[in-house]
């Protein structure tokens, strides 16, 4: 399955969850993606975290956080939650 599979398949996994983005955000999404060439594991985190604490898809926010996860020294996981612990975003 290539990256794009994959975010589509996130996105799909949240419209079956109730959560239904519209196509104007999932073009912001991709966007996203291009704008930061961020690979799909922090485009998702970002996504996933805007819709927890705005309960809704805030297109700032997303990108905000997109760039913040994006800095070349997160490169896993456990430092992307890190950092988001340390400026108090979880």
């Amino acid at each position: 399955m290539d990256r794009h599979d994959q975010l589509a398949n996130y996105i799909e996994d949240l419209w079956a969850k109730g959560f239904k983005l519209t196509d104007e955000e999932i073009r912001f999404i991709y966007f996203g993606k291009r704008y930061t060439a961020a690979p799909d594991w922090k485009i998702k985190m970002a996504l996933k975290l805007t819709l927890q604490i705005q309960l809704s898809f805030d297109r700032s926010f997303y990108i905000s956080l997109l760039e913040l996860l994006n800095k070349d020294s997160i490169q896993t996981n456990a430092e992307a939650r890190e950092i988001l612990r340390d400026k108090g975003f979880v």
